[in-house]
């Protein structure tokens, strides 16, 4: 019997906004949905919840920046800390993701562009589809 399969929506966050991006019914591609503008992580974690009630995700992702040796830097910490308040308020499981490089993947090609942190968050939330189906 396979495992159920939801909606997983994900995380990009950022210092002014948040990326968010959101699966397909079967968590096989990711597409871009929205940003949210940063107030706090309390509100923001509470924004991120509320999309994901909206879509019926059954999972979050929150991509997390891992400096160049996979450590906990500032920016990473941030997003921890995002994660801690999502955990505490909802009873959806939420995993991390390291996100090193999903901005530059995102920015590829392209000029000047409002939807970037929701590609971001589309691109780190394809990394972690895809490496779910490989496990």
């Amino acid at each position: 019997m396979g495992r159920a399969v939801s909606r997983v929506l994900a995380v990009d966050p950022g210092q002014a906004r948040l990326g968010v991006a959101i699966s397909d019914p079967t968590a096989t591609v990711a597409r871009p949905l929205t940003t949210i503008a940063h107030t706090s992580r309390q509100k923001d974690a509470e924004a991120v919840l509320v999309l994901a009630r909206e879509q019926g995700a059954g999972q979050i992702v929150v991509g997390v920046p891992f400096d160049m040796e996979g450590e906990v830097g500032h920016r990473a910490r941030r997003s921890l800390r995002l994660v801690e308040i999502l955990r505490k308020l909802s009873p959806l499981p939420v995993s991390t993701w390291d996100e090193s490089g999903s901005t530059i993947a995102a920015q590829r090609g392209r000029g000047p562009d409002p939807s970037l942190d929701a590609r971001a968050a589309a691109v780190i939330l394809q990394e972690y589809l895809d490496a779910q189906t490989r496990a």
